[in-house]
């Protein structure tokens, strides 16, 4: 009987952690200046437990971010890519595209939040995937050679958060940006003929 305690604690605690990263994704995706305060209402809990589990805005926002990665990852690696480089570069953009401009506001929270390097970091899974893919695009002589596959990555990230950006701004409507930011894309990766 003693141990019912303790566990019912723990399973509490993993409730709340869970239901706070579900709020900071849900406010800071929707207000990028969302306060504490205001995640922990969302949440469900008070700030002294928001504080317990996250000591600070910069770790809840990186714990956010990194759920957003983990469930864009799973999205990701359920995508079949063996197929002819270019088409599976199609896939690969608009998927991505869609998952960015879904949490757009969240990433650029992070980059006001976190350092460059830190994102970075937590990109490395999807950026490995993108790599390869132009890799493979390479060696079939699909994609163009005259570039570094590690440029032409950095490449594809600039792009979906430069879109991102401008849908942010209102300045790329979102209904073009699946086409344009594709046909970008495909133009700086296609092999020169």
């Amino acid at each position: 009987m003693a141990d019912a305690t303790p566990r019912a604690t723990r399973a509490d605690a993993v409730r709340n952690r869970e239901a706070i990263l579900d709020a900071a994704v849900d406010e800071l995706t929707r207000d990028p200046r969302a306060s504490m305060a205001a995640i922990a209402r969302a949440a469900g809990v008070g700030r002294v437990t928001l504080y317990g589990h996250f000591s600070s805005r910069e770790q809840l926002v990186e714990q956010a971010l990194l759920r957003v990665i983990a469930r864009s990852e799973a999205e990701l690696a359920s995508l079949d890519l063996s197929g002819e480089p270019m088409a599976a570069l199609d896939l690969l953009i608009r998927r991505s595209w869609r998952i960015v401009d879904t949490f757009h506001r969240l990433l650029g929270v992070a980059e006001e939040t976190l350092s460059n390097d830190r994102i970075l970091a937590h990109h490395a899974e999807p950026m490995a995937r993108v790599r390869a893919l132009i890799e493979r695009g390479q060696q079939e002589g699909a994609m163009r050679t005259d570039l570094d596959s590690g440029w032409l990555t950095a490449c594809f990230t600039a792009m979906l958060h430069t879109a991102a950006a401008e849908v942010r701004a209102g300045r790329l409507d979102d209904a073009d940006a699946d086409r344009i930011v594709t046909a970008t894309v495909v133009s700086l990766f296609a092999a020169r003929g």
